[in-house]
């Protein structure tokens, strides 16, 4: 109670001024609606939110915000109800790879351009003053040295920026091969955002309420796959023939598909040269997606369990419902040494196990 008597302070004089913030009387009765007690970092997070809405409607100037910590501790949850709550309609909600997928598209189309990043930005960003952009992290040399020119472009055109990431800014493109190259970025977030921290005790993805707000919660994973289980949950025998599947300009191979269940072995999606774009351009056509054959990811190259990551990122994100089929339990499954594996833990554990039933002891 004390967190949300803070929050009721922040309300202030509400009724006497026309541009005070609506940010954190959502956030309370979403609290209480769905019976969660705001932890002391969400409640920073949303004075915060709270004071860049009021400058903003209010058409003074902004500065935008970075939240990180750990996964499950309800980062995604302020920026979902925030882009909610904001009584504005030229805003924008979009994750990393959606966005970064859609960037580089953009600055193919407008190579011939002088400045291809700002005509890609003037298409993708038209009008938009709010720029919500969940799940920010970066692993690849070539996109950060593009966040860095984004980034000064998005600064300089006056938008109010949210980012959600894991990663505190320092710990961003950890590789030290590159890192320093990144700093420039690192020390412009610090200029340019607010940057706060979102921890708690709970995972808050652990908690029941949670599994009813999506449809990514009702996927399943079965292991070990057994005939038996196959044929009671109506899955596919194991290792069905390949079918060519044309995705975008590129042909990947898939199990089968039927209506909107498209099935596809661990081997089809993530051991070949597989890209955000495909997964992206195949939720457009399937909501059911099974995948068959999870191995250990410890026992996997690293470039393909950063393609399983990026896989359920996306799968988590387009909320579509996923049965995934491996061999041993999940928490074995995923051992390794990607660094994002304890998002994709997080999100993976909320589905449904189905295992082996252990036998009743015998009578003695």
């Amino acid at each position: 109670m004390a967190v949300l008597s803070l929050i009721q302070r922040l309300l202030g004089k509400k009724t006497d001024t026309p541009n005070a913030s609506p940010i954190p009387r959502f956030f309370q009765k979403k609290a209480e609606q769905q019976g969660y007690i705001l932890s002391a970092g969400q409640t920073r997070a949303i004075t915060a939110l709270a004071r860049e809405t009021q400058h903003l409607l209010a058409g003074q100037p902004t500065r935008s915000l970075y939240l990180y910590g750990p996964v499950g501790r309800g980062k995604s949850w302020l920026l979902d109800g925030f882009f909610q709550a904001l009584p504005i309609a030229e805003k924008q909600r979009v994750h990393f790879h959606t966005f970064f997928a859609r960037l580089h598209r953009g600055m193919f189309k407008h190579r011939e351009h002088d400045d291809a990043l700002a005509a890609t930005l003037n298409e993708l960003l038209a009008g938009c003053r709010v720029l919500c952009f969940d799940e920010f992290h970066v692993h690849d040399i070539g996109d950060a040295m593009l966040i860095s020119r984004l980034f000064k472009a998005l600064f300089q055109r006056g938008v109010l920026v949210l980012v959600t990431s894991n990663y505190a800014p320092e710990g961003l493109l950890p590789n030290p091969l590159y890192h320093e190259r990144f700093k420039p970025v690192i020390d412009l977030i610090a200029a340019r955002m607010e940057v706060l921290e979102v921890s708690s005790p709970q995972d808050f993805r652990s908690l029941p309420q949670a599994h009813a707000e999506q449809r990514f919660t009702g996927g399943q994973y079965v292991w070990p796959g057994t005939v038996a289980q196959r044929e009671a949950l109506g899955l596919p025998a194991t290792q069905g023939p390949a079918h060519a599947l044309r995705v975008g300009n590129r042909q990947l191979v898939c199990r089968s598909h039927q209506a909107r269940t498209i099935v596809f072995t661990f081997n089809d999606l993530c051991e070949q040269l597989t890209a955000v774009m495909d997964y992206l351009l195949l939720c457009a056509d399937f909501d059911h997606w099974v995948i068959d054959g999870l191995p250990q990811l410890a026992e996997c190259p690293i470039a393909v369990q950063q393609r399983f990551i990026n896989l359920v990122d996306v799968l988590y994100d387009q909320d579509k419902r996923l049965t995934l089929i491996g061999q041993q339990p999940l928490t074995e499954s995923l051992e390794g040494q990607a660094i994002d594996l304890a998002r994709t833990a997080s999100r993976l554990n909320q589905l449904q196990t189905v295992c082996p039933q252990r036998a009743p002891d015998p009578v003695s």
